[in-house]
């Protein structure tokens, strides 16, 4: 294996790693403010790719597709806090886990019902379809790289709003002690839909972006809301933090491992065997490490309330 292979299969996990973490700080920031446990987290991620898909192919503006998604999302996910959410936070998990499962269902057939059953596609703009070129000569999708970007910058903004700004200090103390500020006159209902709404955007966004790069179908949140989950276990439960942490780990580690163990093992068995063997755990390798980190760090690697 080429030096050449092993940087642009770490800039892949890159890539993967900062979509993930898009997905997972909204979740993280959602449990860790409200306590809720959300499963229909995924489907914001379709809603913002879906809305993106159609607002660009009638608009013919990427961007302007791009910004539509993240509203759409938004604007769902404060309705759903609205309408459904508010009723579960003193509810037990169980309750939450079945009410979102059900929201899964509500949103996938009722996209299904809007757009049918075959797949969107999105493009990027043409001033985004070009190669970077990498050291050692290979070419790289500038897409791919702009995706880091933007998860790079999201984090740098979500970093500001938490720790430096009021909005960011209301949603630390919802963390720690939400009864009391309460008390102190913030609008405990308000902050809930508004972080619920960033938390919607934030999937929104992944999922706009990443629209881009496969189709766009219905159920195509759920397999990336596994990845979210661990990534969140990792990383510490409602440390943003550790979701960034915890999502570039899961993704050079999930990225190397689907390269190269499959290599590995074909230097001491079939080929056949070794792709069957190689693939399969390089599938199990991330919960293979969220395992062993757990072992040694039962809260993730950055708890958020140690």
């Amino acid at each position: 294996m080429s030096v050449t292979l092993l940087i642009e299969q770490l800039i892949n996990g890159l890539q993967l790693g900062t979509m993930l973490f898009l997905m997972a700080s909204g979740l993280t920031l959602v449990f860790g403010v409200m306590g809720l446990i959300n499963l229909a987290h995924g489907s914001f991620y379709m809603v913002g790719a879906y809305a993106t898909a159609v607002v660009s192919a009638a608009s013919g503006s990427f961007l302007l597709g791009l910004a539509a998604g993240v509203i759409a999302a938004a604007a769902t996910g404060a309705l759903v806090e609205l309408i459904v959410i508010r009723r579960l936070y003193h509810r037990p998990h169980l309750d939450q886990v079945l009410a979102t499962f059900a929201l899964i269902l509500i949103f996938s057939e009722g996209t299904r019902w809007l757009f049918g059953s075959s797949p969107l596609w999105l493009n990027p703009p043409e001033w985004l379809n070009g190669f970077a070129t990498l050291p050692g000569g290979a070419r790289y999708p500038i897409y791919r790289l702009v995706i880091i970007g933007v998860g790079i910058a999201v984090a740098i903004a979500l970093y500001v709003v938490i720790s430096r700004t009021r909005l960011g200090m209301r949603i630390r103390a919802g963390e720690s002690d939400r009864e009391m500020i309460g008390a102190l006159g913030v609008n405990i209902a308000k902050l809930y839909t508004l972080v619920f709404a960033m938390g919607a955007a934030l999937a929104g966004l992944a999922g706009a972006m990443v629209g881009a790069l496969q189709s766009v179908q219905v159920g195509m949140g759920e397999p990336v809301l596994i990845l979210a989950f661990v990534v969140i276990v990792i990383g510490g439960i409602g440390s943003i933090k550790g979701a960034l942490f915890g999502a570039i780990l899961v993704g050079v580690v999930d990225t190397l491992g689907r390269v190269y163990l499959p290599a590995l093992f074909n230097n001491f068995m079939p080929a056949s065997e070794a792709t069957a063997i190689g693939a399969a755990l390089a599938a199990m390798l991330i919960y293979i490490l969220m395992a062993v980190i757990l072992a040694f760090k039962p809260k993730g690697l950055f708890a958020a309330h140690d």
